[in-house]
């Protein structure tokens, strides 16, 4: 069997955004995400970096996704990595139960990520949200925690925080029919209520 016979597909990401890479009924050969720019590949050899998408591809998730997901496929009819379980590529859901590390284990340690992530740790806190994981970067889910309502579920940071110095909207809390609110996950008023930055 050759990369160019192998038919694969993409499975339905996790709340990482990580793809399964199937072939045939539900065979899990591993998994392609994005990590910032570039796109990385989970298999049964590890985590492995292919690097930026080819130029033209540039902001089509799916295209570079199956790009990366053809690496896989060659590598997995080459045989060089083997099948997994779709377990073994699955981000789990975090679960609070200890302190929760300042950066997520994929970001370096440097002085410029520690500054920036200590600052969206600080607006996180102020506008009642709490992380589960480490700060993974602006463009990058982070399992979170709102503290108005008790929903949880991935938000991304470029989607949360304010632009050119404003408050954030009061709509970046998550929308929650079960309180029957047309803004934010308790209504807008309750949002600007509960939350100081909105009343001064």
């Amino acid at each position: 069997m050759t990369s160019t016979t192998l038919a694969y597909r993409l499975g339905k990401p996790d709340w990482e955004q990580r793809y399964p890479v199937l072939i045939g009924t539900d065979t899990v050969i591993g998994a392609v995400f994005r990590w910032h720019r570039d796109w990385l590949a989970l298999t049964s050899e590890g985590e492995r970096n292919l690097g930026r998408p080819e130029k033209g591809r540039r902001g089509v998730p799916q295209a570079a996704a199956q790009a990366a997901a053809g690496h896989v496929a060659a590598e997995y009819a080459a045989g060089s990595i083997t099948a997994l379980t779709l377990a073994d590529v699955t981000a789990t859901v975090p679960v609070l139960d200890g302190p929760v590390p300042l950066l997520h284990p994929r970001m370096p340690q440097t002085p410029r990520n520690v500054e920036a992530a200590k600052k969206v740790v600080a607006a996180q806190a102020l506008f009642r949200w709490k992380p589960y994981t480490g700060f993974p970067g602006s463009d990058n889910p982070q399992w979170q925690k709102c503290e108005l309502c008790g929903w949880q579920g991935p938000r991304y940071w470029s989607h949360q925080r304010g632009r050119n110095g404003e408050l954030p909207s009061t709509y970046r809390h998550p929308a929650s029919a079960e309180f029957g609110a047309p803004a934010g996950c308790v209504g807008d008023d309750k949002v600007r209520e509960l939350i100081a930055a909105y009343r001064k």
